[in-house]
């Protein structure tokens, strides 16, 4: 199956057992990010530093107002820090313009949200393949690779449903099949289970869980405890500050 590739995240921090030396694929060093000014200035981020390696399933906790949003956005291209330094896979972004950060979001990561974000009206392969699209790939191989990565989360038999056909669970399955379908060197998933019951949650995360063992680098924005587990390493963050990082070993 061409399309469906792996990669992942590093930092200062132990490696684990096995894994190769290689740069970071997430790089922070010293990143703040400041709204505002005077009595009214918040630290959103107050001096962050923290480093993913490839392969790494990371999960970031934290309670509202802790800084792991405004740390995704900065993580997802989607913001800028207001000093320090980012690095996504040994890129500084602080020297990209706009334009330059728009494709390195498409080629780079593969964002999974909570609420699905799937166009209503257009077919799980479309949905999937519509990131391809942006890149001028051409219709038969935007289709090729969007099977190959449905077939990759175990959809590929809901390939021409529409995303209200799908369960809840499924229509995650599939933004996910989307995150893939670039082969990005990281998956970033925003509360991936926040609009999902609890067998669906399980599902979504078993499959984290099998994408990372076959080498993804996933970094999962969440505020669950339970979430959470299932990453290998848990990075918790209040008032703008990484507290604790600690690796939990995931789920056998």
């Amino acid at each position: 199956m061409s399309g469906i590739t792996s990669s992942a995240a590093t930092l200062p921090y132990p490696s684990a057992p096995g894994r190769a030396a290689q740069h970071p694929v997430i790089s922070l060093s010293a990143v703040h990010k400041i709204y505002g000014e005077g009595e009214a200035e918040v630290r959103a981020l107050d001096g962050v530093g923290l480093s993913i390696a490839r392969g790494e399933f990371v999960a970031i906790i934290g309670a509202s107002g802790s800084g792991k949003s405004t740390m995704m956005n900065i993580i997802g291209c989607l913001d800028a820090p207001t000093s320090g330094e980012y690095r996504l896979d040994g890129i500084a972004t602080g020297e990209l313009d706009e334009h330059q950060l728009a494709q390195i979001r498409n080629r780079k990561i593969g964002f999974v949200f909570q609420n699905f974000n799937l166009i209503p009206r257009t077919r799980a392969v479309d949905n999937v393949a519509m990131p391809l699209a942006y890149r001028g790939v051409s219709r038969r191989e935007r289709h090729e690779r969007a099977m190959a990565a449905l077939d990759a989360v175990g959809l590929s038999e809901r390939a021409s449903h529409l995303p209200s056909q799908l369960s809840g669970g499924q229509q995650q399955r599939v933004a996910i099949a989307r995150a893939l379908v670039t082969e990005p060197v990281l998956l970033l998933a925003d509360e991936p289970t926040g609009a999902l019951d609890t067998h669906a949650s399980h599902e979504v995360l078993d499959l984290f869980d099998s994408l990372h063992a076959t080498g993804r680098s996933i970094v999962m924005i969440t505020h669950e405890l339970d979430v959470a587990a299932r990453a290998e390493r848990t990075v918790r963050m209040q008032d703008g500050l990484i507290i604790a990082d600690s690796r939990t070993g995931g789920v056998a």
